[in-house]
């Protein structure tokens, strides 16, 4: 094709006629250009809800010669099934945090106590291939796939105060049902949590608000008391969630503001053992099985690491243990030696988080020990297959 330039010749294109009602429809129109569009392949999200006590239904793996965490089977008729995950998929984002260089066992433990809800953003097995051999930046594709930036959401505790109240005003969204935006007062418990004037509130003591009239808000405010729990997020970030179509959950915030965090002891066995007696016992509002730590002896190893009588056991060593049974607590504890670490929250923390719909350890980043951890580090070299780094089912 020639260029145009000074007094050159000029081709003429022959004429045409536009029809605005079939268009143009003509090839002297078509535009050619020297270059090809290469069309990138995005990552997929996946989102996976399970029953209490159910499994997600994959296993998951890392390499240890290269970057990525790796779905390796999916179990028939599980929430992964139902999903559309497949084997050989590679792991980007957990619940919208990147954990292509976590460590495993992290990784693991966020999806273990993320309640009923997962959300995972992945890239199939050759693209992810594709695009390590490429020198392509995932985490810059990770946060391509969404659209834009997007800020997580932030969930907040906020205590009544008898000048100030909660500090908030809820406005509704002409026209739009469960849109609800806040205004927040100078000096208010909702500022001084977190919460800033525009945010909207997209969840309310453990209901979407987003199916709710403002009036029943307002209700369930009043009914709150002494305190609520809100899930926010910014305006522009919720208009990328709806367009990709994700429901904001608590399960993605990425800052949370609550009372009753979990604690994680580290006790030196003395002469008269830990200290302490555990019991399983039945919760009263829900008659779930929990193992509750008791009869915490004065100037005792459990006494000295904070232990109180009623925590409730979330973690032994860095491993959950809420699904145990009793003995294989006590094995693993006595297995410990003559030091152990436990990793436990009070019952009034436990309902709080039951309303929030995740483990308390899903917040609390440094339950795991480093030490603890380079011993399950060790634990799963010696076990697993050659060439893999962990074998996970979740």
């Amino acid at each position: 094709m020639r260029s145009i330039s000074g007094c050159q010749d000029v081709i003429e294109l022959p004429r045409f006629t536009f029809n605005p009602k079939e268009g143009i429809d003509n090839p002297a129109l078509v535009i050619t250009d020297d270059f090809e569009t290469e069309q990138n392949t995005l990552p997929k999200l996946h989102q996976l809800r399970r029953v209490e006590g159910q499994n997600f239904g994959f296993y998951l793996q890392k390499n240890t010669d290269e970057q990525g965490l790796e779905i390796t089977a999916i179990n028939p008729w599980s929430p992964a099934e139902h999903s559309e995950l497949k084997e050989g998929d590679r792991v980007l984002e957990v619940n919208e945090e990147y954990v292509v260089n976590m460590d495993f066992f992290k990784v693991a433990r966020k999806i273990q106590s993320c309640g009923l809800h997962l959300f995972l953003l992945v890239l199939k097995r050759a693209d992810y291939e594709q695009a390590v051999c490429t020198g392509v930046d995932l985490q810059k594709l990770a946060t391509a796939s969404k659209g834009g930036h997007c800020s997580r959401p932030r969930l907040y505790h906020i205590d009544w105060h008898q000048h100030y109240g909660l500090g908030m005003t809820i406005i509704s969204a002409e026209g739009r049902k469960g849109h609800c935006i806040l205004s927040v007062g100078a000096g208010g418990p909702a500022e001084k949590a977190g919460v800033t004037s525009g945010d909207r509130l997209v969840w309310m003591n453990g209901a979407d608000t987003s199916n709710l009239t403002h009036v029943s808000i307002n209700r369930s405010l009043k009914k709150s008391a002494d305190s609520v729990t809100v899930l926010v997020v910014d305006g522009e970030s919720e208009s990328l969630y709806m367009r990709r179509k994700m429901p904001i959950l608590p399960v993605l915030a990425g800052h949370c503001h609550l009372p009753h965090s979990a604690k994680t002891m580290h006790l030196v066995k003395g002469p008269d053992g830990y200290g302490f007696l555990l019991r399983q016992e039945k919760f009263p509002e829900t008659r779930q099985t929990v193992h509750v730590l008791r009869e915490v002896d004065k100037e005792s190893p459990a006494e000295e690491a904070g232990m109180e009588d009623g925590d409730l056991l979330l973690a032994v060593n860095g491993e959950p243990v809420e699904f145990m049974e009793h003995d294989d607590i006590v094995k693993r504890v006595r297995k410990s030696g003559e030091r152990v670490s436990l990793t436990a929250i009070s019952i009034p923390g436990r309902r709080l988080f039951r309303n929030i719909g995740v483990s308390p350890l899903f917040f609390h980043d440094k339950f795991i020990h480093q030490d603890d951890l380079d011993v399950l580090n060790q634990t799963a070299i010696h076990t697993a297959q050659p060439q893999r780094f962990g074998d996970a089912l979740l």
